[in-house]
């Protein structure tokens, strides 16, 4: 089942990055990080940490899971 999660794309997009830029960011080719925002391969767990911070989100904002993008601190 293909899983987009569209705050991704859209917290890029709204901080003008390109997907090379990000795919940069991450040690991979904008081919794959596009299949990512795409839905054709899944997310792994140290992508999401590392966007997560990048963007200073929680990655339960990240997955559409909430609205709220501020992260919980202690």
């Amino acid at each position: 089942m293909k899983m987009i999660y569209t705050n991704i794309r859209s917290i890029r997009e709204d901080n003008d990055i390109t997907q090379q830029e990000m795919a940069n960011l991450l040690n991979i080719s904008q081919n794959t990080y596009s299949q990512y925002e795409t839905g054709k391969i899944e997310w792994t767990a140290s992508t999401l940490v590392k966007i997560a911070d990048y963007f200073d989100v929680s990655i339960d904002y990240l997955l559409d899971r909430t609205n709220n993008k501020k992260l919980y601190k202690k």
